[in-house]
This record gives structure tokens, sequence and C-alpha cells, in this order.
């Protein structure tokens, strides 16, 4: 599948299209991901006169709980906006070298989403470490669980240079990028916040602040998600 994924996005890659007034860069027309087994063009519309609509227009909405959020969600988070975020998508997402997170709870994500996500909600990782969402969480992100008390295990530790808990050791966890609606909406950095706690390093966490507000507002592609990515 892998192999058939790749070889679908070369062949796109290498079609002939018309070229794009709105482009994504100077230098960027359009990105190639993967989304549920199919490639997705990330473009942006082509229609000019384009506005957004719908509840992303809105400019104001009641805090608490939709308070705008800070630039850094935590110490040691790299903040990015939608050019570092296609980078990520570009050299991240094939052969799942890292994950781009819709944290936001299901019913949105039902809604619409960026290509490329996958939807894990903010409140898996508020749950104990020893939860079995976290955990099915957590392992595919790339942690290990471990077990406590050995001296394979404190050797592994030293050498993880701290990166281990008492559940868990994140010495080969992916890089992730983990975005909401926007930068009103605090789901994500709820996720960052939690993940931090439970022991992820904060050097693989990003977020994208700009969400899906901003993500709409400069008319990049959404897709909605299949019913077997519920």
């Amino acid at each position: 599948m892998k192999f058939l994924i790749r070889t679908l996005v070369l062949l796109i890659a290498a079609s002939p299209v018309l070229a794009l007034e709105v482009k994504i860069s100077p230098e960027k027309e359009y990105v190639l991901v993967e989304h549920q087994g199919k490639v997705v063009r990330i473009q942006r519309i082509q229609d000019q006169k384009h506005t957004i609509t719908g509840s992303f227009a809105r400019t104001s909405r009641k805090c608490p709980p939709f308070c705008i959020q800070p630039m850094h969600p935590a110490p040691g988070v790299e903040t990015i906006g939608e050019l570092e975020l296609m980078d990520f998508m570009e050299y991240k997402l094939p052969d799942h070298e890292g994950y781009l997170i819709d944290a936001r709870l299901p019913s949105w994500h039902r809604k619409g989403t960026i290509p490329g996500s996958i939807n894990i909600p903010f409140t898996t990782f508020l749950k104990q470490p020893d939860d079995l969402e976290v955990i099915k969480a957590l392992e595919l992100l790339g942690a290990r669980q471990r077990e406590k008390g050995s001296l394979a295990d404190a050797l592994a530790e030293w050498m993880s240079g701290g990166k281990m808990t008492d559940y868990w050791d994140f010495s080969d966890a992916k890089p992730v990028v983990l975005w909401c609606n926007g930068p009103w909406c605090g789901q994500s950095p709820r996720a960052i916040r939690a993940l931090i706690k439970l022991g992820y390093p904060p050097e693989k966490i990003k977020y994208y602040r700009g969400g899906m507000q901003l993500w709409q507002l400069f008319g990049l592609t959404t897709v909605v998600p299949e019913a077997e990515d519920e």
C-alpha cells in the first residue's frame, strides 16, 4: 500500500496541470498528502472572491471557554504556521515518520479536517497513563511501555537522556503537530500540555495555532473523513 501511494504521488506530481494563479507560496502551487489511503492535493481555492462562511467566519465567541490562546502553549514547544506545516506534511507524514494530530472532539473532526490528519481528541491525553486509550495513542506515536525496576531499564533510561517515565519510554517518540479550531480554541493546547505531563518530549511537539480557521482563511483544501475513520 505504501508503495502504491508513493507511486500515485509521483504520478500526480508529474502530471501536467494548469498553472495556479493563487499559489501557496511563490515557489509552491500545491502539496500532496495521503489521507485514508488516498492521495489528496492541497491547494488554495482559485476563486479570488471567495469568503469564509459559517462558524469560522465569526469573530467573537464567549470566553471562557473560547478564549484567545497564547502563542506558545508550553515551554519547549514550537509554534508553526502554514508553510512550516506543509513542510512537515511533505517530509514527516510519508512512512509515518511523524504525525499530524487533529486534537478536536470527534464531532468537530467529522465536519471536516486538514488532509493527512489523524483524530486523537484532547480528552484522550487527559486520562491516566494506564488507560487503554492513552496506551493505544502513545504506542501509535512511537512510545513504548516499560517495566519498572530492572537493571536494563535503568541503563536504557540513562542512555535515553531522561526520556522515560514510570510507564513510558519516549526515546523513539515521533515528531507530532497538534491543531484544533484556531487561535481561540483550547483543545490542542490542552492536549499538548497533557502530552508533556505524560512525559512526551516537548521538543518533539509542534503547535499549529492557526488551526481550521486560518487554514480555511487561506482557502486551503479540507476533507470530510470517511466513516471508518471515526
